[in-house]
């Protein structure tokens, strides 16, 4: 990963989404958003898992930094 990102970066793109979401519509979203390569490959990163809130998506990325 080139730089550290900040999980508030990540959630501007995020804005919106409906959880329960699983990693691939997280991606999806920040793409559509117009999120820039940092923040999908962070995202994309990720495990494969469900995500209940934007919370645990931000203590995902904290976990990577």
């Amino acid at each position: 990963m080139a730089n550290p990102l900040n999980p508030v970066q990540a959630q501007k793109f995020l804005k919106g989404l409906d959880y329960p979401v699983h990693k691939g519509k997280l991606v999806e979203a920040a793409r559509t958003q117009g999120a820039d390569e940092n923040v999908l490959n962070t995202l994309q990163s990720m495990p494969e898992r469900r995500f209940n809130s934007p919370n645990d998506v931000t203590e995902e990325i904290g976990k990577l930094s």
